[in-house]
């Protein structure tokens, strides 16, 4: 047997090839088994946010901001003057029919009408006591003792101090009103929306007090360029959001289209009705009123956001999705799939898509790159559309 020699330290100075030849094939094994499969890598379902694909009728969008003000929005103030006595109500207060809002010191009131009081007293007892004279000077002509002229004296005075008691009691009436005015109560069930006065202050007659607002719709006010103003008309659509409100969108309706520009030049007013209420909306809010500009052609149009839609070497394209027949609608995953589209005009609305889609489709807009075509994704919750 021939044996060979090895000079290493890892080995014996005498070792068999056969042998050395068996260890290393004992050393691979594992190592070659390790390979025989793969993990399965679980596949990634990514987020996307969506949106659904309107046709329009080949009209252009444009937003205005505004104000949002209630239905109806009043000042309140006092007819007569004085000194603020009592203020119950404070701002953000809701209130009813013929509340108190406020009361000035009556004091200089009730001495008028005492003395309005005391003035018909008097004129009362005059016009008795000349309707006395009347009635015995005439018996005295219709005897032959009294004179046609002092007749017509006493009468005159007679009808004279009648006279004085309508007077009297219209000064008294016009007391009574003016000391009713001292009290400021609401004319409609609504809310405090501002306070201009406080207790112990002096007010003028027709100074605001209070403004309150009522109504069951509210209205937005905006400012509509000269160059657009002749576009619209009473009763056009509208969309209405709201900052505060994020998410939602209300449908509303032009009800006013000013004649003459505003304080800003150039510039018209115009009010808007939100269709809906909401207890969330509140006078003073911001919102942006989307009216829609029809185009001459009255052609249809589809406006997908700019961040929708992709490019590469084939053109461009949006994520069309699709739901997976696989889970049967029972899962929110669905399928985005790639599709070629024909872009038109760009503007601040968006990307005009001019062939590739169709209104009811659903497409991508948060997301386009880090998606593939035929990737399963999740939605991300949509934002509600209130009508």
């Amino acid at each position: 047997m021939t044996i060979t020699r090895y000079k290493t330290s890892l080995f014996p100075k005498y070792f068999p090839a056969r042998q050395f030849l068996a260890l290393c094939i004992l050393i691979l094994l594992p190592a070659l088994g390790c390979g025989g499969g793969e993990d399965k890598i679980p596949e990634t379902i990514r987020p996307v946010r969506y949106q659904e694909v309107l046709s329009s009728g080949g009209g252009k969008l444009r937003t205005f901001t505004g104000v949002a003000k209630a239905g109806v929005e009043s000042n309140l103030s006092f007819k007569v003057s004085g000194t603020v006595l009592d203020l119950p109500v404070k701002l953000g207060d809701k209130v009813a029919e013929g509340t108190l809002i406020a009361e000035i010191d009556p004091s200089d009131y009730l001495i008028q009408k005492q003395e309005a009081e005391a003035s018909l007293i008097s004129s009362q007892a005059q016009a008795r006591n000349a309707q006395s004279d009347y009635s015995r000077i005439r018996a005295l002509y219709e005897n032959n003792n009294a004179s046609r002229g002092e007749l017509d004296n006493v009468r005159a005075s007679s009808e004279s101090a009648d006279a004085q008691v309508d007077a009297s009691k219209k000064r008294l009436e016009l007391a009574d009103l003016q000391l009713s005015y001292t009290k400021l109560t609401s004319p409609v069930d609504g809310a405090i929306a501002e306070v201009y006065v406080e207790v112990n202050e002096n007010v003028s007659t027709g100074e605001k007090i209070v403004t309150i607002t009522s109504g069951s719709n509210t209205e937005v006010h905006v400012a509509v360029p000269e160059i657009l103003i002749s576009s619209i008309q009473d009763g056009s659509p509208v969309d209405i959001k709201f900052d505060a409100i994020p998410g939602k969108m209300y449908t509303g309706t032009v009800v006013e289209v000013g004649v003459s520009s505003t304080s800003v030049a150039t510039t018209f007013p115009v009010t808007v009705r939100v269709n809906s209420e909401n207890g969330n909306i509140l006078p003073g809010m911001a919102a942006e009123v989307v009216f829609r500009f029809e185009s001459q052609g009255g052609k249809n149009k589809i406006i997908v956001p700019s961040v929708s839609v992709g490019e590469d070497r084939e053109g461009r394209f949006v994520y069309v999705l699709e739901m997976d027949a696989d889970n049967k609608g029972n899962s929110p995953n669905v399928i985005a799939r790639k599709k070629a589209v024909t872009v038109g005009d760009i503007s601040a609305e968006g990307i005009e898509i001019v062939e590739g889609l169709k209104g009811g489709e659903l497409i991508v807009t948060a997301g386009v790159r880090r998606i593939i075509d035929g990737q399963k994704v999740k939605l991300l919750e949509a934002p509600e559309a209130v009508q």
